[in-house]
């Protein structure tokens, strides 16, 4: 590597080889249980939970490390009916032609359609947005690199704290997504990437069937 300012690395821990198949073990029973709901509970989850999980969100990798990012958490209940409102004007026009046959078709199991009543329900949404400029400090206008798997690799780092933190989650991507630039105030160098729905799930909550087929080991993985 060419000179550059670093320090140790002090923070790793190095775990047996015993306990460290355990530990991957423990963590793959963990993150099973996490799963894509559609009814959520309105009982209130402290900003603090979210807050945490945000910053974890925040400790991803991403390109030249300009983390190129921003997380909109919202609970306000006038803001969560615009989202709504706005995201189901667009889920119409997507589940009565737009999305093709094939997808609609490929949706069936699952059982969704263009009533997103969760999205006022739940406590929270986190809008997570790309930025196409930025920089290591807040207000730098540099080029950004590897938006799309930087913001990518922070979502999923958000998603699992945040069910590490005990809270049911929904990813949501309305086609376009646009709205949500105008909706929580943002520039024109952001982008809307997800919408993450977030909260307690309700007691009638259901998982599809459909959604717990998982691809088996040999199915994803290839080991050289």
């Amino acid at each position: 590597m060419k000179e550059h300012d670093c320090s140790p690395l002090t923070d790793f821990i190095e775990y047996p080889a015993e306990e460290m198949l355990s530990r991957s073990a423990d963590f793959y029973d963990n993150i099973k249980r996490r799963h894509s709901i559609r009814k959520f509970s309105d009982r209130p989850v402290a900003r603090e939970v979210i807050e945490n999980c945000i910053k974890a969100a925040g400790t991803a990798p991403s390109g030249a490390n300009h983390q190129p990012w921003q997380f909109v958490a919202i609970s306000d209940p006038e803001i969560k009916r615009q989202v709504r409102e706005q995201a189901e004007n667009h889920e119409r026009g997507f589940y009565s032609g737009r999305a093709g046959e094939e997808w609609l078709e490929a949706l069936k199991p699952l059982g969704t359609d263009d009533q997103k009543p969760y999205l006022e329900i739940a406590p929270w949404l986190i809008a997570i947005f790309s930025e196409k400029k930025g920089g290591i400090t807040k207000g730098e206008e540099n080029t950004n690199y590897y938006v799309h798997e930087s913001v990518g690799i922070a979502t999923g780092f958000l998603i699992n704290a945040l069910h590490n933190a005990g809270l049911a989650t929904l990813t949501h991507t309305p086609k376009p997504m646009s709205f949500l630039n105008k909706i929580c105030q943002r520039t024109d160098n952001e982008r809307a990437y997800m919408l993450l729905i977030a909260g307690y799930p309700a007691d009638d909550a259901t998982i599809p069937h459909h959604a717990t087929v998982k691809k088996s080991l040999d199915d994803i993985a290839t080991f050289l």
